[in-house]
């Protein structure tokens, strides 16, 4: 295992090497594999408006052309021209619980590695890339802008982020809402959450997906989605300060947990699905670097199949 290679964690004083090593570790292994105008991970469509053709299968339904299908009695779908310039969003979850994990880092490493590789990915001819944290008071805006000095900013307040318990689980919906109002040019939104999250965000990003890219990072850890048998244990959670003793020892009640951990995890599934947005999950106990090269990979091979059944 070489230096570039080791566990990430985030230690406030090595901010600067920490995110020079995650710099090394994206382009090394990603170069070579992304090509195109972007460099993105869910290039966009773009937003100016093209010419109208017939509707083929594989095509977005969600650039149907109403207008046209209406008159001509068929459906048609409007295309795009891509823009010279792709505009990113990163919005991130900074809830207490991400600062858990029980393998080889903590889910906020985890957040920090995301935000690092779409950052490293995207930047470059032009590109700006904004973001909104989402704080207990109210979310945190940094504007888009395209300079590299302006990413390490806002990689660099996102690994700085204070550890606080108590504060609250995120409503994401309400924050999807705000970045909605904010990010009025059309472009790639990716929510890095944990997902562990108040009701009520699907019907919002259903409707960010009708706007922009959309790409959902789930980050995850294995003592979410199943429990040691370790006695009696008392579990805390962070965002609310509640606290419940668990009797691990009992097979049912590991198995109770397991069943409902795969339930709300089908769920997550299930509506990202519906909103016909990108999900790349990343756990705590896996190399985040291979998934996000898969995840690449396949994307990639997806893209180039639809575009050939499209021809």
């Amino acid at each position: 295992m070489t230096s570039d290679d080791t566990p990430l964690t985030i230690v406030p004083s090595q901010t600067r090497e920490v995110l020079r090593r995650l710099e090394l570790q994206v382009t090394r292994r990603l170069d070579g594999l992304l090509h195109g105008d972007h460099r993105g991970l869910v290039p966009g469509h773009g937003s100016e408006l093209g010419e109208a053709r017939r509707y083929a299968p594989g095509d977005d339904v969600r650039r149907i052309d109403w207008n046209v299908t209406a008159r001509l009695s068929e459906a048609h779908i409007r295309e795009t021209i891509a823009e010279r310039e792709l505009q990113t969003w990163l919005l991130i979850d900074r809830s207490p619980r991400l600062d858990f994990g029980t393998a080889q880092a903590e889910k906020r490493d985890l957040a920090l590695a995301a935000a690092a590789a779409i950052g490293f990915l995207t930047s470059g001819d032009g590109n700006r890339i904004g973001a909104v944290f989402i704080d207990p008071d109210r979310p945190k805006v940094i504007p888009p802008r395209s300079s590299r000095r302006h990413l390490l900013h806002i990689l660099h307040e996102l690994a700085e982020t204070p550890r606080r318990d108590g504060t609250g689980a995120t409503d994401l919906g309400a924050a999807l809402a705000y970045l909605k109002s904010v990010a009025k040019r059309r472009g790639l939104v990716v929510v890095i959450s944990d997902f562990l999250v108040e009701p009520g965000w699907e019907r919002v990003i259903r409707g960010m997906a009708r706007h922009h890219e959309v790409l959902a990072i789930q980050l995850s850890d294995p003592r979410e989605r199943e429990l040691p048998n370790v006695g009696l244990v008392v579990l805390r959670d962070p965002a609310t300060g509640e606290q419940r003793e668990v009797a691990t020892q009992k097979r049912r009640v590991r198995q109770a947990f397991a069943d409902a951990a795969d339930k709300r995890q089908q769920h997550i599934v299930d509506q990202l699905r519906l909103a016909r947005v990108d999900h790349l999950m990343l756990s705590t106990d896996r190399d985040w670097l291979d998934d996000l090269v898969r995840f690449v990979g396949s994307r990639k091979q997806r893209m180039a199949a639809m575009a050939g059944a499209r021809t």
